[in-house]
């Protein structure tokens, strides 16, 4: 069965292994609806289609389908994941990963892998993704981390404390510093994050992931 938002991606997919030989079921369906037709079709294997692997709660159908079809075995097709897209996807019950632009030979033998039990994953994908999780970079689009750079370690633990519902006068008395210059230092974090007030600052932090890192000790200069 071949799942995903793109009825001709999924349609194209589906024909092409039907010349091969497999009996195979198109369908179109957003990713809030893909589990319950691989559920209610429960076939061999399903080929689900993502264009955000990286995105959080993306392999939520994944696990649903795991729980409720064990032995459906999921290859999750999209663009090249980074190693956490490959990590989540696996995390969440899929038998591997086949990108996009795989050529169909490489779809049926990731199709016969799970088939049979076996990772279906290409050996580039799993290098790339060692590679990178052994010498990481900092991600472009990481959007915390670049917030985190652009604030000193003193500026940071301001932002924590903003964070944690402190006002000015609690802020100067935990850091040791006056109430004058803990009042610079929040309007430094505002101007510095983009925001206007303090509630936006602790949103920001909170939807980047700013705040965890700031937490690890990460901080910028």
């Amino acid at each position: 069965m071949v799942v995903d938002d793109h009825r001709l991606l999924a349609e194209a997919l589906a024909s092409a292994l039907k010349l091969r030989g497999h009996r195979v079921l198109a369908a179109a369906a957003p990713a809030a609806g893909a589990a319950e037709l691989v559920i209610s079709r429960a076939p061999e294997v399903c080929l689900l289609g993502t264009a955000t692997p990286a995105e959080p709660g993306i392999f939520d159908p994944v696990l649903r389908i795991k729980r409720e079809r064990p032995q459906v075995a999921v290859l999750v097709l999209g663009p090249v994941p980074s190693p956490r897209g490959i990590a989540a996807a696996f995390a969440a019950g899929a038998s591997g990963y086949v990108r996009h632009d795989e050529r169909i030979e490489g779809v049926e033998r990731a199709i016969m892998k799970a088939r049979a039990g076996e990772a279906a994953v290409a050996p580039s994908l799993l290098q790339g993704a060692f590679g990178e999780l052994l010498n990481p970079a900092a991600q472009p689009d990481d959007e915390g981390q670049r917030l985190l750079q652009m604030l000193t370690p003193r500026e940071v633990e301001v932002l924590v404390r903003v964070a944690d519902g402190e006002d000015t006068r609690l802020i100067a008395a935990g850091m040791g510093i006056a109430p004058s210059t803990a009042r610079t230092h929040v309007q430094r974090v505002l101007m510095k994050l983009g925001v206007g007030s303090r509630l936006e600052a602790a949103a920001l932090a909170a939807r980047t992931g700013l705040l965890d890192r700031a937490g690890a000790g990460t901080v910028g200069g």
